[in-house]
């Protein structure tokens, strides 16, 4: 395991070595991720998703496309339902 230091400047930024850029595959202006263990440590790592285009197809796809009226019509029965089981409880 490499240990590669970085310095904090006053407005508590630091600059990603190149060697870390490279190995993580990192561009200009891309997203990262930094993961607090509960041991203590701290992960970094590009974040599955960084933008919402990355989603596209992660939810999979409907058999049949859905008129606009058909989507406001499940959302409105889905809502309905949500505040009537909210108020069972």
């Amino acid at each position: 395991m490499a240990e590669i230091l970085m310095t904090i400047t006053s407005k508590g930024q630091v600059t990603i070595p190149v060697a870390v850029r490279r190995y993580l595959k990192l561009k200009k202006h891309q997203k990262i991720a930094l993961i607090l263990e509960p041991d203590g440590s701290v992960r970094l790592r590009k974040p599955h998703y960084t933008s919402i285009a990355d989603l596209r197809g992660a939810a999979g796809e409907l058999g049949e496309k859905l008129s606009w009226s058909e989507t406001l019509a499940i959302a409105y029965d889905d809502r309905v339902i949500s505040h009537a089981r909210a108020k069972q409880k």
